[in-house]
């Protein structure tokens, strides 16, 4: 099996034709940015679905995460909430799982016509039965098996190593470590003593990776989870260690994206685009949020749309869905549909900064569309016209909308000017 970025080498675009037609770019233009490593092509070649590129020049995805607990196992629930994100416009689903029969979960997500990313560690924590006992053995087996089933992306917490855990005991922080993969290998290297085996064994993850075409998601264990925290060293130190292994990746012909901060202030988050993207030659980057204050539960959807917003418009590449339930609880199938629909909003508003003329014949359109008060032409052009429609519909049939009525501004000026005319 050829990885995409050998048949970008060799000049063989015949696997990102597809891709490049959907994001309105030139075959040629995609497989530049490709093997320059500032996109990458989610198209695993075990399974069919639909490529998907990420980085420049393509439009902002957005991710949807999913995934059975410990407290809540309930397999054919995730299933359904899965498809719910992919019907609500993801581009991505990962599985988050923690309980049950991880492999069995993984094997009909694997299924779905989309591609799929895990975080192994998760289930080399439940193989090993708990933190302390799990050793590199049975995290590269991990990571090695689910490659064989056909996972299309890793989130992988090679930059939490010991200069990171140093830079963290320096500048604590009110909330620690909240990434949990950052925290399973936080409490491995201070019980063991012991360098992070992702990052003391680096070039055999990568060996393993190229061998499956799988791309590394360079996870950010140490990003902020408080406002509070959002100016401690300990993200800053790891930005530093994900720039050394991007490039590294990029060296063996790996495709990788960076994964960026969680919690900060607004302000902020240009700059930490903009910086993880120097950092790191400008590879895909890839957020949570970023959620722009804490004390608004329940709608962190919203708070981390207003920071998905920031970040796409600075560059960043990919926006993971936070739900209404987050911190909260685990997300039902109606947090799934809500959270996905907000994060879409928003990754499409940030491609409308950065990709204003590609955009623009749309938003022409609806301007038009409203003008003649088309409302069916409106529902087509819309994100979500069928819940555009159930809105306008609920208070019966009406040429205007029901707050306006005979009041309409714009029918008031349209006939104003006729009758100048």
């Amino acid at each position: 099996m050829h990885s995409i970025i050998q048949s970008c080498l060799h000049g063989d675009l015949s696997g990102v034709v597809e891709a490049a037609k959907s994001e309105g770019m030139t075959p040629e233009a995609l497989s530049r940015n490709i093997i320059a490593g500032r996109t990458i092509l989610l198209k695993n070649e075990v399974r069919e679905y639909k490529p998907c590129a990420i980085g420049e020049g393509t439009t902002v995805k957005i991710n949807v995460n999913i995934g059975t607990s410990g407290v809540t196992c309930d397999p054919a629930k995730e299933m359904v909430k899965a498809q719910a994100a992919i019907d609500n416009g993801a581009d991505a689903i990962m599985d988050l799982s923690t309980g049950g029969d991880l492999p069995a979960m993984r094997k009909e997500i694997l299924k779905l016509a989309i591609p799929v990313g895990t975080v192994p560690i998760y289930e080399a924590v439940r193989r090993a039965g708990n933190v302390v006992d799990l050793t590199a053995d049975i995290l590269f087996s991990v990571i090695r098996d689910q490659a064989k089933q056909g996972v299309d992306f890793m989130t992988l917490h090679c930059g939490v190593n010991l200069e990171v855990l140093d830079a963290l005991t320096l500048d604590p922080r009110v909330m620690g470590v909240v990434s949990r993969g950052g925290s399973f290998h936080t409490a491995m290297m201070l019980s063991s003593g012991e360098e992070n085996p992702l990052y003391k064994e680096y070039d055999y993850l990568l060996e393993i990776l190229d061998e499956y075409d799988i791309s590394l998601s360079l996870g950010d264990g140490m990003r902020p989870g408080a406002f509070v925290d959002s100016m401690k060293l300990a993200k800053s130190q790891e930005y530093l260690t994900l720039g050394k292994l991007a490039r590294r990746a990029r060296e063996k012909g790996v495709q990788r994206m960076i994964e960026g901060p969680g919690h900060m202030d607004y302000n902020e988050i240009p700059y930490n685009v903009k910086m993880i993207k120097e950092i790191t030659d400008f590879a895909p980057l890839y957020l949570l949020g970023p959620l722009v204050t804490d004390i608004a539960p329940g709608y962190d959807h919203i708070t981390a749309a207003i920071g998905g917003v920031a970040a796409a418009s600075a560059g960043a590449d990919f926006l993971c869905m936070v739900s209404p339930s987050e911190h909260l609880a685990l997300p039902n199938v109606d947090d799934i549909i809500e959270g996905t629909r907000v994060c879409k909003v928003a990754a499409h508003v940030g491609d409308l900064s950065r990709r204003r003329d590609a955009e623009l014949p749309r938003q022409a359109k609806m301007a038009e569309a409203r003008k003649n008060l088309n409302w069916q032409a409106q529902y087509d052009l819309s994100l979500f016209g069928e819940h555009a429609k159930e809105i306008h519909d609920r208070d019966g049939e009406c040429e205007t909308c029901s707050m306006c009525g005979d009041l309409c501004a714009i029918k008031i000026v349209e006939q104003a000017l006729q009758k100048k005319i």
